[in-house]
């Protein structure tokens, strides 16, 4: 089971990954990886991280699982909410096609389970899933893997082609598709990829969010009239099923302005979008700054709307808040008096 608020499980097939953005920084899968690498019992993590000043750094080295945990989801019976690989990102440039052609292969077989994946390479992503609903499952590939693992498992692999080919022609309704953002910059270079990949979910996590985000544009379906014909308005652009935003934890954490979390709340409950606070993060805003503030720096920041932090020796906004590194257990994810926990239905 995952400590991860927004899933039930984890399910990791690959491991290791690549710093891309600011979000990556303080990535908590780097520290973990770094443990598993010494871990005989997890060899294909060896490798995928590099010790520096900082503390373990990815390598950019992919390891595949073996195939006990590949195959993991096919001996549950239970449905199961599992988020695809916690600690790497199945659509990361050195992660073989062949790879990913197994990993939709155990998702098509397993309908009952609901699949998230979350990924910072939704151009790679875009365009293996279009090829996958374009060309009857890739040409047989995706089939092939499932026959290959069903048959190795013991089971009767005959029928798993035909089945992976009705859940891919079906849409894959068990699989929902995400990209993780942490300011505007990467809303508006990732969230059109994902708008543009066939999916049964589109969703969005705002983890860690460094700065402040607009989402209108993209939870909303944008629709044009067609002149002089009757009926409804033809659907030009599909729009964002759900939204999850949270501030981050761990060593080097960054603080998050509660306006910033708020603000897309609010663009959520206007368009009527699912929205989930995952957490404040180890910084928790406390309260509203005042004129006269002057906090200790080594446990609270003045924390203004665009980001700049000072201990009030800098002049700051109206607006700024005081936020004081408490821990995320302490911090909670309570935002205005409740806990936002909605989820696409």
């Amino acid at each position: 089971m995952s400590k991860i608020e927004w899933t039930e499980a984890t399910w990791n097939p690959i491991a290791g990954c690549s710093v891309v953005s600011p979000g990556c920084t303080n990535c908590y899968a780097m520290r973990q990886a770094h443990r598993l690498a010494s871990n005989p019992a997890t060899p294909h993590y060896a490798g995928t991280t590099q010790m520096s000043r900082g503390g373990p750094v990815w390598t950019g080295k992919i390891g595949v699982a073996p195939d006990k945990v590949l195959t993991a989801p096919l001996r549950r019976r239970k449905p199961t909410t599992y988020f695809v690989n916690s600690m790497s990102d199945l659509f990361h440039e050195a992660v073989p096609d062949e790879v990913i052609d197994r990993v939709f292969a155990v998702m098509a077989l397993r309908p009952q389970h609901r699949f998230q994946i979350l990924t910072k390479r939704p151009d790679r992503m875009r365009g293996y899933v279009s090829s996958l609903h374009a060309m009857a499952v890739t040409e047989g590939r995706v089939e092939k893997a499932a026959e290959d693992m069903t048959e190795a498992m013991g089971y009767d692999g005959g029928g798993a082609s035909s089945r992976v080919f009705e859940a891919v022609h079906d849409g894959l309704r068990n699989v929902w598709l995400g990209v993780s953002i942490e300011d505007q910059r990467r809303a508006d270079e990732l969230i059109p990829h994902l708008l543009a990949t066939p999916a049964a979910v589109r969703f969005v996590s705002a983890e860690p969010l460094l700065g402040p985000v607009d989402l209108k544009l993209w939870l909303r379906p944008i629709t044009i009239k067609r002149s002089g014909v009757i009926g409804p308005p033809r659907l030009f652009s599909p729009a964002l099923d759900w939204v999850i935003a949270g501030g981050e934890s761990g060593p080097g954490a960054r603080p998050m302005h509660p306006d910033w979390a708020r603000t897309i709340r609010d663009q959520c409950s206007a368009a009527g979008v699912p929205f989930f606070f995952k957490q404040w993060g180890a910084w928790k805003p406390t309260r509203v700054a005042i004129p006269s503030d002057l906090v200790d720096a080594r446990r609270a920041l003045i924390l203004s709307p665009d980001g700049r932090q000072s201990s009030g020796l800098m002049p700051y906004p109206p607006d700024a808040w005081v936020v004081e590194n408490i821990g995320k257990r302490t911090a909670g994810r309570t935002l205005d008096g409740r806990i936002w926990s909605e989820v696409p239905a």
